[in-house]
């Protein structure tokens, strides 16, 4: 489609924390919530020509370090979360396809009855037919976090840059957390070796390495604000970029 607007980057990857999909409730699957992440998922897809993955996580039903810290074994509690990512993209794929944007899901864990196990050439045709893929299961490994899941299904795909939506009403990086320190700034733009040397908190440490190795920026930005994933593909300056 020629009247489609042209995007900053042809081929982005979405990270949205599980979290954002509980909303004000704090636990769960909250249908107003994702409703808006799908819409604003399925506004951009229409209105630029765009590719767009998305990776979910999965802390608004489990946290594998929660159940780790009460005493369960850690890859167990691993496991349990990969399974909690399952459900949210279960849910973001429904209510994208309600808006007419087609979407496959592809699981780091098999489970053929309900999604399409990762494969990376599979998920790359997906992009291109214009098809929202959302990767889901981690890396399907324990220990890594679905923040390292994004940088890595990111790399793979060869998206050109990862959006990391926040939840908590950050809208990027700041010196500090802006909650707890009022003298806290924000941070416009920022290399991926400053983040770790100064120990901001944006995404872990093995998630922020993995995209300095393979050059791949990050936004971090407000996700709940509507409007915002259009208005970073518009090249409009949000949130903090990390190169």
């Amino acid at each position: 489609m020629s009247d489609r607007l042209t995007s900053r980057w042809d081929r982005v990857l979405l990270k949205v924390s599980g979290e954002a999909f509980a909303g004000e409730d704090g636990y769960g699957v909250n249908g107003e919530v994702v409703t808006k992440i799908a819409q604003e998922i399925a506004d951009v897809r229409r209105d630029f020509a765009v590719d767009l993955a998305v990776v979910v996580g999965g802390g608004n039903i489990w946290r594998g370090m929660s159940g780790a810290g009460a005493g369960m074994d850690r890859a167990q509690a691993d496991y349990m979360g990969m399974l909690a990512t399952v459900i949210n993209a279960l849910a973001l794929q429904d209510t994208l396809e309600q808006l007419g944007q087609p979407t496959r899901v592809q699981t780091a864990v098999h489970m053929s009855q309900i999604a399409e196990p990762y494969i990376r050439r599979r998920a790359i045709r997906h992009l291109e037919k214009g098809r929202v893929v959302i990767f889901a299961g981690g890396t399907g490994n324990p220990f890594f976090t679905t923040d390292t899941a994004a940088a890595l299904r990111a790399v793979e795909m060869e998206a050109q840059v990862v959006l990391k939506g926040s939840h908590s009403g950050t809208d990027g990086i700041y010196t500090a957390d802006p909650r707890l320190d009022p003298t806290a700034s924000k941070i416009d733009e920022i290399t991926h070796l400053e983040v770790v040397q100064q120990g901001l908190k944006a995404m872990d440490t093995t998630a922020i390495t993995l995209c300095m190795d393979n050059q791949m920026p990050i936004v971090m930005f407000d996700l709940m604000v509507p409007g915002n994933v259009r208005s970073i593909l518009a090249g409009e300056s949000v949130g903090t970029l990390v190169t």
